[in-house]
């Protein structure tokens, strides 16, 4: 019996082995290239295989210190935070509250399952067909700047958002807020004290793919501040692109520069992630 236990536990699922390396080599083979690239020299930068992949003869940090020069760092990345920290704070607060009132609702009321099937529509329309409208749109208002780009946002990150804030809510015991209504706590008491301090993984889910969203996100500001001089970091790194190639080097440590700081805030928030978004995938 013993024998046979142990003969289970040594067997090797070779084909989902080989698919996890597979997986991993496609991961990490583009991060260490961009690694080495960035500590390069570009006398370095060979057409050969081999000289791609090596090592830099010597570690420097000139290309992070120029790139940070040409990039105007700092300044780019104020403008990065200050569109990603309100877009995910306006985020949890809106969508979660437009989550629960849907979420709570459309089981009983046509109207709100109404709403909740055109909002999450919203998911298949492309932003190339939208494009064009919003630059006139806001220009028009005269919200061609940050703010109007953070209303984008929220607006375009509110269909997986609510998809996700409601189908969480189906794990939330209806029990807990008909004990409170039975307390004497109004519905918006009762959300703010229980059902919010409730949906913790599924905001720090929202948070983080609110925030990859709008760091990485080159269109949205290039279409709507184009000419205010607040570039954010995308932004910012198309200057390593020029019409006769573009520096690896550099753009390859700007990128680095720019990955650390999501990269931070994803590690904080990590472990309510797979929570929120398997609870938030039931349906």
């Amino acid at each position: 019996m013993s024998k046979k236990t142990n003969n289970q536990t040594a067997k090797v699922n070779w084909p989902i082995t080989i698919l996890l390396i597979i997986g991993c080599l496609t991961v990490f083979f583009p991060l260490y290239m961009a690694v080495i690239i960035a500590f390069k020299q570009p006398s370095e930068m060979t057409n050969d295989i081999a000289g791609a992949l090596a090592f830099p003869k010597t570690w420097s940090f000139a290309n992070f210190s120029e790139a940070m020069k040409v990039t105007d760092f700092w300044h780019s990345l104020g403008n990065s935070l200050l569109l990603t920290i309100v877009t995910v704070i306006l985020a949890i607060l809106i969508h979660s509250l437009a989550g629960y009132a849907i979420g709570r609702s459309m089981a009983n009321k046509k109207f709100y399952n109404f709403a909740y099937l055109y909002i999450v529509s919203g998911m298949f329309v492309p932003f190339a067909i939208l494009m064009m409208p919003l630059v006139k749109q806001t220009a028009q208002i005269g919200i061609a700047n940050r703010f109007g780009v953070i209303v984008l946002y929220v607006v375009f990150f509110m269909p997986m958002n609510i998809l996700l804030y409601s189908g969480y809510l189906k794990n939330i015991p209806l029990a807990l807020e008909e004990a409170a209504r039975v307390d004497g706590a109004t519905t918006w008491s009762t959300y703010w004290n229980i059902i919010f301090p409730i949906m913790k993984p599924m905001h720090a889910t929202v948070a983080v793919l609110t925030a990859m969203s709008t760091w990485n996100d080159v269109m949205t500001p290039l279409v709507i501040m184009s000419g205010t001089g607040k570039n954010t970091l995308p932004l910012a790194q198309l200057n390593f692109q020029t019409q006769f190639g573009t520096n690896y080097n550099l753009a390859f440590a700007s990128y680095l520069l720019a990955l650390l700081p999501i990269l931070i805030f994803y590690l904080i928030c990590q472990k309510q992630i797979i929570n929120g978004v398997v609870s938030g995938a039931v349906k």
